[in-house]
C-alpha cells in the first residue's frame, strides 16, 4: 500500500475509469515503527504503515464502501485512526477519537474501520490518540467525484501535503510541554516544514496543461503561507466543499485545512519556478536555532535547467481571505439557531503547575466510558448532558436543530477550530483584538446570505467567530482546536447529537467492545462507569485541582524570605556607601558579611518559591523578523 513516489500524478483517463464504478475498497494496514529523515537533518523513529513511510494516500470514489483492517504493531503505544472531514453518516462509531467513539487499539490488537464514503473532496486520515500523529501517522485521503463540476477544466490531479516536522518524538515532547517546568504553556516549536514529507520535491509540468492540485496541511501546529512564483491559483474547493472559482496569489492553510485549486502551466519551458510554504511563526513563543520555517519545491518545465531560489517576501499582503469564498451549491444561510453554544478560549495553570487549555472553566478530560457508549447505554437519560461527565463539556442536540457556535478567544494566539461529523457555515470572523462577539456591534443581519462552508476555521488572537450547522447527522462529535498541543492540553468540547435516535439505529460491532474489555475499559454506564445511578459521577476522571486562591504556606514563607533578602540588599548598598574608601576595613568586612548573609537568604528563598503564579501562558506571541525566503 505504500507509495514510493513523492509526487502523485493521476492521469485523467485513469481517474475517469476508476470513478465510473463504486464498490468496496479494502486496505490492510499494519501500523509500526520505521526510521526516516525527511529534512536530511536527523534520523528518527516514525510511525509507518506496512513497513513504509511516507504513508499511502487513501483513494476512494463517492459511494464506495471502505474497509481498513488495522493491526497495531507499535509495541509500545496504542493508536486509532480518524478520517478528518468525513461526516461518517450512520457510522459515528468509526470516527476514531479514543474515549469518544471507541477505545484505543492496544499494541498487538486488530481493529476494523468499515464505512461508506458519501461525500467528495479532499480529506486526510490521522491518529487521534495520545498526540501521536506528528510522529508520522497522517496522510491525505482523496474521494474522487465523477460529478466534479470542474472535471472538464483540468488534465491531471496532484496531491500535495504540507506539514511541520519535529526531530523528537511526541511522548517526550508532551511530557515537557505539560509540566511545571513549562508554566507559560509554550508549545514545542518544530524544526522544519515539508512538502509531501520531503524537502526535495519537484513537480513536473507539461506546457499548457491545467492541474487540479489537492493540498492538505497534515501538520501538528504551524499554519502555512503557500504561494507559487509566476503562477496564480484558482480555488475551487476547501475542506470538501466545492466553491465558485476564486483567484489567489497566496493562501493560508492552518493545521488540518485543505484547499484544492486549478494551476495552469505556462506554454514556455525556458524556466523553472519555486513554490514555497512558510510557517506562521507568530504562533511560536521562541525561535530555536535549528528552526527552518520555509520549505521550497519546484515546478519543473525543463529538468536540465536550474532550480531557482525563491524571492524574499517582506509581507504577506497578497494573502487570500477564505471568508470571501462562495460555495458552488450556493446553500443559503441556515435559519436562526434553536440552540446557541458560546465558548471562551482560555489558557491557565492548574495545581500541578502545568498550563492547560479551557473552554470557559473546563479543560477536557476523557471519561472512563467512551461517550458514544454512554449515549447508547443510558436509555432515556442519554438526553441529560450530565451523564457524560463534568469534564467532557458535552452538549446534547436534538435531531435537525439549527446550532450556532460562538467562540471568543481570550488568548493572544490563533486557533484552527474543527468540527467532526459536519461542515459549518462560517457566518462571521472578527479581526484580531476585537474582543468578544457579545461586545461587538455585529448582528445577524450582517451575516452573508450565502456563507462560506468548511470544517476547520482559524480564530484570530483575541477575536471571535460565529459558526452555524444543522444537527442532521446523529452521532457523538467533538469540536476542538486542531493544534495538537491544544488537544493534549484540553481545548475540546463534545456534541451528543440525537442520542435516542442513535439507540434505535446504531449497532456497535462486538470487536469494538472486545478491544475495550482487553484493556479493562468499561463500555456501559455514565462517564464514571456507573451503570446503576447514571447521575452519580463519583470516580469520574478529573483534571488536576485548580491553583489555590491566595498564598499557600510555602508561598508565605517564600515571600518572607524574599522581603528579608530585599531589606538586606538595601542595607548592603548603604554600608558600601558609608564605607567610602579603602581605609576602613571594618566597614568593608561588615558589608561583606551582609552580602554573604543576603546570598544565604536568596538561596533559601529560591528553594521555597512556588514555580508559577497562575498567570495565563504567552501563546502566539510573535518574535523575530517577518522576512521570509
Amino acid at each position: 500500500m505504500a507509495f514510493s513516489m513523492r509526487c502523485r500524478f493521476l492521469p485523467l483517463f485513469f481517474s475517469l475509469i476508476s470513478l465510473s464504478w463504486a464498490g468496496t475498497v479494502t486496505y490492510d494496514f499494519e501500523i509500526g515503527w520505521v526510521t526516516a529523515n525527511p529534512d536530511g537533518q536527523a534520523d528518527r523513529p516514525v510511525i509507518g504503515i506496512n513497513g513504509q513511510w511516507p504513508l499511502p494516500v487513501i483513494e476512494v470514489t463517492v459511494g464506495d464502501r471502505l474497509i481498513i483492517n488495522v493491526l497495531n504493531s507499535l509495541g509500545n503505544q496504542s493508536t486509532s485512526l480518524h478520517f478528518h472531514g468525513l461526516f461518517m453518516e450512520n457510522s459515528t462509531h468509526m470516527d476514531g477519537p479514543p474515549q469518544v467513539t471507541q477505545c484505543e487499539i492496544p499494541s498487538g490488537s486488530r481493529f476494523t474501520y468499515d464505512f461508506e464514503v458519501q461525500q467528495p473532496g479532499t480529506y486526510w486520515y490521522h491518529s487521534h490518540a495520545r498526540g501521536q500523529y506528528p510522529d508520522g501517522l497522517r496522510a491525505p485521503f482523496i474521494v474522487h467525484d465523477p460529478d466534479n463540476p470542474y472535471k472538464d477544466q483540468y488534465d491531471e490531479e496532484v496531491v500535495l501535503s504540507v506539514s511541520d516536522w519535529y526531530h523528537d518524538e511526541m511522548p517526550g515532547l508532551i511530557a515537557s510541554f505539560m509540566s511545571r517546568q513549562n508554566p507559560s504553556g509554550a508549545e514545542p516549536v518544530p524544526q522544519a516544514a515539508l512538502f509531501n514529507d520531503t524537502q526535495d520535491l519537484s513537480l513536473s509540468l507539461q506546457p499548457g496543461k491545467t492541474y487540479f492540485v489537492r493540498m492538505v496541511n497534515i501538520g501538528a501546529f504551524a499554519g502555512q503561507y503557500v504561494w507559487f512564483e509566476g503562477h496564480n491559483m484558482t480555488i475551487v474547493e476547501v475542506d470538501g466543499v466545492y466553491t465558485h472559482p476564486a483567484e489567489a496569489e497566496m493562501i493560508y492553510l492552518s493545521a488540518a485545512q485543505r484547499c484544492s485549486f486549478l494551476l495552469t502551466a505556462k506554454n514556455e519551458t525556458d524556466a523553472n519556478f519555486p513554490f514555497v510554504a512558510s510557517m506562521d511563526t507568530t504562533l511560536f513563543d521562541s525561535y530555536p536555532e535549528d528552526l527552518n520555517y520555509n520549505v521550497t519545491g519546484w515546478l519543473v518545465y525543463d529538468d536540465k535547467k536550474a532550480l531557482p531560489a525563491p524571492a524574499i517576501l517582506e509581507t504577506f499582503d497578497a494573502l487570500f481571505d477564505d471568508m470571501t469564498l462562495v460555495p458552488y451549491d450556493e446553500q443559503a444561510i441556515l435559519p436562526e439557531p434553536d440552540q446557541t453554544v458560546t465558548l471562551s478560549v482560555i489558557m491557565d495553570n492548574l495545581g500541578d503547575g502545568a498550563n492547560y487549555a479551557f473552554f470557559d472553566n473546563i479543560t477536557y478530560t476523557h471519561p472512563k466510558v467512551p461517550t458514544l457508549y454512554t449515549a447508547l447505554s443510558a436509555g432515556s437519560q442519554a438526553t441529560d448532558p450530565s451523564v457524560y461527565g463534568a469534564y467532557t463539556h458535552s452538549f446534547v442536540l436534538e435531531k435537525d436543530q439549527i446550532v450556532e457556535i460562538v467562540v471568543n478567544n481570550i488568548d493572544p494566539g490563533r486557533h484552527p477550530f474543527h468540527l467532526h461529523g459536519h461542515n459549518f457555515q462560517a457566518l462571521y470572523r472578527s479581526e484580531e483584538e476585537a474582543g468578544t462577539f457579545e461586545d461587538s456591534n455585529v448582528t445577524s443581519a450582517s451575516f452573508p446570505a450565502i456563507p462560506m462552508r468548511r470544517d476547520t476555521l482559524v480564530l484570530y488572537p483575541n477575536g471571535n467567530i460565529v459558526l452555524r450547522f444543522k444537527a442532521n447527522n446523529p452521532g457523538v462529535w467533538i469540536f476542538h482546536c486542531h493544534i495538537e498541543w491544544h488537544v493534549v492540553s484540553g481545548l475540546m468540547a463534545t456534541f451528543v447529537e440525537a442520542p435516542l435516535e442513535l439507540q434505535k439505529t446504531l449497532k456497535i460491532p462486538q470487536e469494538h467492545f472486545d478491544v475495550c474489555a482487553s484493556q479493562g475499559i468499561p463500555y456501559t454506564g455514565n462517564a464514571a462507569g456507573n451503570t446503576v445511578d447514571l447521575l452519580n459521577l463519583d470516580g469520574q476522571n478529573t483534571p488536576p485541582a485548580p491553583l489555590p486562591a491566595g498564598f499557600t504556606a510555602r508561598g508565605i514563607v517564600a515571600l518572607v524570605f524574599s522581603c528579608i533578602s530585599g531589606i538586606l540588599g538595601v542595607a548592603v548598598i548603604i554600608w558600601y556607601g558609608l564605607a567610602g574608601s579603602e581605609s576602613d576595613p571594618g566597614l568593608r568586612s561588615t558589608a561583606a558579611a551582609l552580602v554573604a548573609e543576603s546570598e544565604k537568604v536568596d538561596s533559601a528563598s529560591e528553594t521555597l518559591v512556588v514555580p508559577h503564579d497562575g498567570a495565563s501562558g504567552s501563546h502566539g506571541v510573535a518574535s523575530g523578523a517577518d522576512t521570509r525566503s
